[in-house]
């Protein structure tokens, strides 16, 4: 596999890339996979942008891969991004444009995440996991967001309830198909 040709991939780096922090590839042995939970990747966008927090950044992944099987990267991965509370530092987070709960993401009565996930897509992310196995040593594992953050929330409709704050990728991810095609391992908890 070192003598693959890469998966194309459009570089369009956030504007405070600058502030987010440093870290050697070989400390990265994790991948998570997310979903936007938003409509459409120009939407994603907008919300990665956002800053959040005083350092001056915001919430993003490394990657994002629409619809059509197209990626995008808005941080490299020599730096932090901000995608999963406590993993951060090694890891790499993937996000699969797909609407998830959107727009009532803690609403008690709309916790289904019904949108498959397009087969393009799939064999992106297949294609990007496979080119980030070459090139990072240290990469072993992969996770979904639901299995790392599994914090729950008061739901929005009802203050009695509470409701998974993250279920990312969703019951709809393939992960047969894409474990099969990998040799990353889920990351035991």
């Amino acid at each position: 596999m070192p003598d693959r040709a890469p998966p194309d991939i459009v570089e369009q780096p956030l504007p405070y890339l600058a502030q987010l922090g440093e870290r050697a590839v070989d400390d990265i042995d994790l991948v998570v996979i997310h979903c936007t939970e938003l409509p459409d990747l120009a939407t994603a966008r907008r919300y990665g942008e956002r800053v959040l927090y005083e350092s001056g950044t915001g919430n993003s992944g490394h990657y994002y891969i629409d619809r059509d099987g197209s990626i995008v990267q808005y941080v490299p991965i020599e730096r932090v991004a901000h995608h999963v509370s406590g993993y951060n530092p090694r890891s790499i987070g993937i996000e699969l444009v797909n609407t998830g709960r959107y727009p009532h993401w803690l609403d008690s009565r709309h916790q289904a995440m019904d949108e498959p996930y397009p087969d393009p897509q799939i064999a992106a992310l297949i294609d990007l996991l496979q080119h980030l196995c070459a090139v990072l040593p240290a990469l072993h594992h992969i996770a979904g967001h639901e299995a790392l953050d599994t914090r729950e929330e008061v739901a929005s409709d009802d203050p009695d309830r509470r409701v998974p704050r993250k279920r990312d990728p969703g019951p709809l991810f393939p992960w047969p198909r894409v474990l099969a095609a990998i040799r990353l391992t889920p990351l035991a908890l």
